[in-house]
């Protein structure tokens, strides 16, 4: 009989994948001692309006480059395939029906997207097909959350490094807080100092950089260069 692994999902469009990504999934690898952290990107964004800057292959590169010789974390083509918006029901009906046990997955999101949680598709029946790892972000308060959310916040459980959190009962999913120090970077300002001709070696990991160069990312095409 095969033993579940403690996998943790956060998806997101990466476009590009950053420092802050991969220090996130490293916090709740270590916070809930999970076997692994997938980066999931989506190849059609279900809460953005304008499409990914980045094709997918380009932004799977990216996040297969950033996590490269990070034990415990890797990427995941899983919403890759599919043309049609990547909800995170479907995504995580996926990894059940491959065999994943709701109380071993954690989806871990930040405290601005999981504000907006009550207009996601399937809630509030998603919260049932995960424990959900809520990650602190600038602006927003984890305990306001809770209370912003009456109708789920017996589920909700703080989290840390060193806690061993657990859920309100061996075989319900939670809401877990996790206040996590990690750098406050967004890609829409990667995207905005590379057409400007900016560095931003500080913001990626020196193989996204590199790809980004190589390839021509986010900034005009040079002289000479044809588009495809």
């Amino acid at each position: 009989m095969t033993i579940p692994q403690r996998t943790g999902l956060l998806g997101g469009t990466f476009d590009p994948v950053h420092r802050g990504h991969v220090a996130v999934a490293e916090a709740v690898r270590k916070a809930f001692d999970l076997d692994r952290v997938l980066l999931v990107p989506a190849r059609v964004p279900p809460h953005r309006r304008a499409a990914p800057v980045a094709p997918p292959a380009d932004r799977f590169a990216m996040v297969k480059l950033a996590v490269d010789e990070r034990p415990g974390v890797a990427a995941s083509d899983l919403e890759l395939a599919d043309p049609t918006p990547a909800y995170t029901t479907e995504t995580l009906q996926r990894m059940l029906d491959a065999g994943e046990v709701p109380t071993q997955l954690f989806f871990i999101t930040g405290a601005d997207a999981f504000a907006e949680i009550a207009t996601w598709r399937g809630y509030p029946a998603l919260l049932d097909q995960a424990h959900f790892v809520v990650v602190s972000r600038p602006g927003h308060d984890l305990q306001a959350l809770r209370r912003a959310l009456p109708e789920v916040a017996s589920r909700f459980r703080e989290a840390g490094l060193g806690v061993n959190p657990q859920p309100p009962d061996g075989r319900r999913t939670a809401i877990f807080s996790l206040e996590a120090d990690t750098p406050d970077i967004a890609s829409s300002v990667i995207r905005h100092r590379l057409s400007a001709g900016g560095a931003i070696d500080d913001l990626v990991p020196d193989g996204v950089a590199r790809y980004i160069r190589e390839h021509h990312l986010y900034t005009p095409a040079p002289p000479g260069r044809r588009l495809a």
